[in-house]
């Protein structure tokens, strides 16, 4: 669980930002939670009253409060001793971003808030805590295995197994679900459900057509079921999009 705090003058913004957040981490399988502030001291307020969150949006400019973001941001770090919360800042200025460095930021955004920027932010708050596990894990019998997922083409379910497919050529078979394997772990990064016998990597396609996709590495092209390939092309292409 993270538990997220947005502190935000502006309710658009704001209640934007929380939509987004939702959004991507929903997509991602992490469970959260987010709280909303208009003002610093309402941030701050909570947190003396013993509140923890692991990361926080925060505003620099608020019209209604005698504070600033980057004064709630020193609070923090040196009232309160909390070097654990990540810090997000955000502003319609570039001009505070020198003004931050002793309070080391996980990121500064820019407004009008973009949702790939955001994306990006969570994504690499994720990595850093250690919420987000880059290996794939499975058993083969009563024994735990691990691979990189980085080197997965794809996985393959056939006859009640699973086959996961190596860069390299490795093959790896175990008993297992290709929906749960998918919804499980490799949901949160960029893999297509093509087909109820197939999850693949983006990283290995070399063409995704109507109805199959072309795989490095991979002989024969794998097919694209006939109802999933409305889901497959707005996520290769919302893929594409976020990584251009």
């Amino acid at each position: 669980m993270i538990h997220i705090a947005v502190c935000d003058d502006e309710v658009k913004i704001g209640a934007d930002l929380e939509r987004d957040l939702t959004d991507i981490l929903d997509k991602m399988n992490v469970r959260h939670k987010t709280d909303m502030f208009l003002t610093g001291e309402r941030l701050l307020y909570e947190l003396e009253n013993g509140t923890h969150y692991d990361l926080i949006f925060l505003d620099i400019e608020f019209a209604l409060s005698e504070i600033d973001g980057v004064e709630v941001g020193r609070r923090i770090r040196d009232v309160h001793h909390n070097h654990l919360t990540a810090i997000v800042y955000i502003s319609w200025e570039r001009k505070y971003a020198l003004q931050l460095f002793d309070i080391q930021p996980l990121n500064f955004l820019v407004k009008p808030l973009r949702y790939e920027k955001t994306d990006e932010v969570l994504r690499k708050y994720i990595k850093i805590a250690g919420l987000w596990s880059e290996t794939f894990t499975y058993k083969i019998g009563h024994a735990a295995h691990k691979a990189r997922i980085k080197d997965i083409v794809y996985l393959e379910s056939a006859d009640r197994k699973l086959i996961l497919h190596l860069a390299g050529g490795k093959r790896e078979e175990f008993y297992g679900s290709l929906k749960a394997a998918y919804e499980e772990q490799l949901s949160r990064f960029d893999f297509l459900f093509i087909h109820n016998a197939f999850v693949i990597n983006y990283d290995y396609v070399t063409a995704l057509k109507f109805d199959h996709a072309v795989l490095t590495g991979v002989t024969l092209p794998l097919p694209i079921s006939k109802h999933r390939r409305n889901a497959v092309k707005e996520k290769y292409s919302e893929i594409m999009k976020k990584r251009t």
